[in-house]
């Protein structure tokens, strides 16, 4: 493999170039109008302009994107995460094209892209469920009778979703024929296809996924967990690996379901089992991710391996250079998601321009990102502008690490979740491991933050007055706080 063309944008794509470029594989990039200047585009080794800004009319043009392929001498496409990463008639295209998706095969795609279809191929292997119904409803009466039986509160699922989307909660009987219909429109709106299924939704959950990697040969690993639990809207904000409420013994259950959900349907190259873990340290499937996750950086980390250089050996038919007993956890990783959303306006999105953007840096600091200061933050994709991660001796050393590395980074002209993460962070919940996917409703209000962003404006602005007075002889002096507790110092200029 010589040459791939790299199907996505941004981080995920400059990512998977620089890891092709220390294997002397040569990258093509493709891009919309409106990414034409992005840091992403500059470093492939050729680029072409797929379209208008709409992913619709750009990156999700599968067919453009294989001619491309086919009049550059492309071997092979790596699909990042998103766009048509998960779409199996794609993969089929790709390879009757004569490329090499580096990827699963598109029959795994088919059986794990559909929740229930996963769920009744894991159901093979013993791999535990959580209570709910046996395949897609649509029937009022239907639903209503089996919410009984199962209990309130539940969740109703769109079958082909993710991301949050076609997902309600419901908490009575009252509730269900509303959340259904909204949950089916939904579906049908995001994904195109309206079934939904009924599950328990279990108390305190966590959301701790398994990261695996198999190859063409019959060989099979996982590499530890994640712990995703802190999301907004069901999508993920904060992750980090290991998971600090994780045994070794379950740990290892897990990691071996995952395993074998990954074996029930022939799969190769990198992907996520997810798990629902409850307030008891039971743990339930829910769905496969058939390609690398956002997140991925934090297995990275705690493993020494490269995901993206895994996936593409995988995929050039070699067998993985190691095996489960090799691998070793080293340390703690925790990744922020850097998103241009306001979280005091319920982390709606914050279109703009980075006037100033400066990323931190030092030992155990990794930026992934796309952008750089000056640039427009484009309407029409996600939101995220950059992963930050950190890796530390333990998870105390990754927490304070993360905090720094928050403060340092420099970003106006956008609001950003940087502020949130930084409360997460300080947390005393977050900070003791009890926590799960309610953090937001039980411990955040908007205001938080405000009170927070008016503290750093008084101190601003008693620093500027000391300044303007000419008072700089005080030098190292503390600057006095409403609270007193101010690290702000007075430096000789």
């Amino acid at each position: 493999m010589k040459k791939i063309l790299i199907a996505n944008r941004g981080e995920i794509a400059l990512r998977v170039m620089r890891s092709a470029k220390e294997m002397g594989i040569q990258t093509v990039a493709i891009y919309s109008e409106a990414d034409r200047n992005a840091p992403f585009v500059r470093y492939a080794d050729e680029a072409v302009c797929v379209g208008p800004p709409p992913s619709a009319q750009s990156y999700l043009q599968g067919d453009k994107i294989i001619a491309i392929c086919k009049e550059l001498g492309v071997d092979g496409i790596h699909p990042g995460y998103g766009f048509l990463s998960e779409n199996a008639d794609f993969v089929r295209k790709v390879q009757k094209a004569g490329i090499t998706f580096i990827g699963p095969s598109a029959e795994a795609m088919d059986l794990m892209g559909d929740k229930l279809s996963a769920k009744a191929t894991a159901k093979k292997y013993k791999v535990p469920m959580i209570p709910g119904s046996e395949g897609a409803i649509s029937d009022l009466a239907e639903a209503t009778k089996l919410a009984k039986e199962i209990g309130f509160p539940l969740l109703i699922k769109a079958s082909a979703g993710g991301g949050g989307k076609g997902m309600r909660l419901v908490e009575k009987e009252s509730e269900v024929e509303e959340q259904m219909k909204l949950a089916i429109s939904e579906a049908i709106s995001a994904f195109g296809n309206g079934a939904v299924f009924i599950e328990k939704y279990a108390t305190g959950p966590r959301h701790i996924e398994i990261q695996l990697l198999a190859d063409n040969h019959g060989n099979y690993v996982y590499l530890f967990e994640r712990e995703c639990s802190i999301q907004r809207r069901h999508q993920k904000v904060i992750e980090e690996a290991p998971s600090c409420v994780l045994t070794p013994e379950l740990r290892k259950q897990m990691g071996e379901c995952a395993v074998n959900v990954a074996k029930a349907c022939n799969y190769s190259g990198a992907g996520t089992v997810e798990f629902l873990v409850d307030d008891k340290l039971n743990f339930y499937f829910l769905e496969m991710n058939t390609r690398l996750q956002v997140e991925h950086p934090v297995s990275e980390m705690i493993t020494g391996l490269d995901l993206v250089k895994e996936q593409i050996k995988v995929a050039r038919g070699e067998k993985l250079s190691f095996t489960q007993e090799d691998l070793k956890i080293n340390g703690h990783s925790i990744e922020v998601r850097v998103c241009a959303e306001d979280p005091t306006n319920n982390f709606l999105p914050d279109i703009g321009n980075l006037k100033t953007y400066r990323i931190p840096s030092g030992p155990g600091v990794r930026v992934d990102d796309s952008f750089e200061e000056g640039m427009d933050i484009p309407i029409y994709y996600d939101p995220m502008i950059a992963k930050l991660i950190v890796h530390g001796k333990d998870r105390t050393d990754a927490i304070d690490k993360m905090l720094r590395a928050i403060q340092d980074y420099q970003i106006t002209g956008v609001e950003t979740t940087l502020p949130f993460c930084s409360f997460v962070l300080k947390h005393e919940a977050f900070v003791s491991g009890k926590f799960d996917t309610g953090f937001i409703p039980k411990y955040f209000k908007p205001e938080m933050l405000n009170k927070s962003n008016d503290q750093e404006e008084e101190i601003a602005s008693i620093f500027g007055a000391f300044m303007s007075a000419g008072i700089a002889s005080k030098a190292n002096e503390h600057v006095p706080t409403s609270s007193g507790k101010s690290k702000w110092r007075l430096n000789r200029v």
